[in-house]
């Protein structure tokens, strides 16, 4: 057995939240498509889970994907508790490099400077007539895509209901609608193919707009 294996605690974390929602391995099996055996021996310590393994478990368990890895035994660094947002958007753009690295991807350009010039591009896209009718008529068909669920999936859709409605400033507007394309439109940093994590940095795309708004209220 390794050492980091040894120094993971994901299995009592799994079995407390499957027993929390009285949840089964093969009822998780079904929700991640990942078989019962591997969950099993993921549990049981006799094997790592990856980046992978981790978002699905999270995506399909309602939980921060960040716990996972924390408790799955991989080095992220603490920050201060006002630093709280930033540190978990780093932790998510550090797990997302070392899982491409890991899989002989190179993207070298994934970095939250990167997502944010995007998130900026789409503001002045949003103000258009045709950066609106692409969110209105297009995120529907996108969300139903991706086929996923998750806070970051529900977060963007009640980002969605907003834009529809009008419920907000101007300047809130355009800032949900930086996010909405962003999910839209398949110009992502990492390409959609890799999913889950093809996925990932637009959760994070969603935080930045998230972290934006709360400054402006």
């Amino acid at each position: 057995m390794s050492e980091e294996i040894k120094k993971s605690n994901l299995g009592s974390v799994l079995k407390e939240i499957l027993k929390e929602q009285s949840l089964s391995m093969r009822k998780l099996s079904e929700l991640t498509e990942i078989d019962t055996a591997t969950i099993s021996r993921i549990i049981n310590g006799k094997r790592k889970a990856n980046p992978e393994h981790l978002q699905k478990f999270a995506n399909s368990l309602g939980v921060p994907t960040a716990e996972l890895f924390v408790a799955a035994g991989y080095d992220i660094e603490q920050k201060p508790k006002q630093e709280k947002l930033h540190s978990d958007i780093h932790i998510s753009v550090d797990n997302i490099q070392n899982f491409l690295e890991s899989s002989n991807i190179n993207i070298k350009d994934f970095t939250i400077t990167s997502v944010e010039q995007k998130l900026a591009n789409y503001e002045q896209y949003v103000q258009t007539e045709e950066g609106k009718e692409t969110i209105l008529t297009s995120f529907g068909e996108k969300l139903q895509k991706v086929g996923s669920i998750g806070p970051f999936i529900n977060h963007l859709k009640g980002m969605f209901e907003k834009f529809r409605l009008m419920k907000g400033t101007p300047s809130e507007l355009f800032l949900i609608g930086s996010a909405l394309l962003y999910f839209i439109l398949s110009v992502d940093v990492i390409p959609d193919y890799l999913f889950p994590i093809g996925y990932l940095d637009d959760a994070i795309a969603v935080q930045l707009v998230t972290h934006a708004l709360s400054i402006k209220e």
